[in-house]
């Protein structure tokens, strides 16, 4: 579910880019994500990792229907905390 939440913020971060920067298609981002770790009940027993293979289906299935149908993700897991977007390929 953490996953899921994480590829519908990133979503919302290119589609903002993509209309501030008036693109009509994005066909490549890269993204560099950390040891982002989530709890949806703020309990610490409950935390957990994103999953890569996780974050991908969610992106794919979140993008369906929109500019970043077609955008190959680019991800690569990193040391820290959060993630961040490092290229956009128009």
């Amino acid at each position: 579910m953490h996953d899921f939440m994480l590829a519908k913020e990133i979503v919302d971060k290119l589609l903002e880019i993509a209309k501030e920067k008036k693109l009509e298609k994005i066909s490549s981002v890269s993204l560099e994500i950390g040891s982002i770790v989530l709890a949806h009940d703020d309990l610490p027993e409950h935390l957990e990792d994103i999953s890569i293979e996780n974050l991908e289906f969610g992106l794919k299935s979140i993008t369906r229907n929109t500019i970043l149908e077609d955008t190959v993700f680019d991800i690569k897991k990193v040391s820290g905390e959060s993630w961040t977007i490092t290229n956009i390929s128009a």
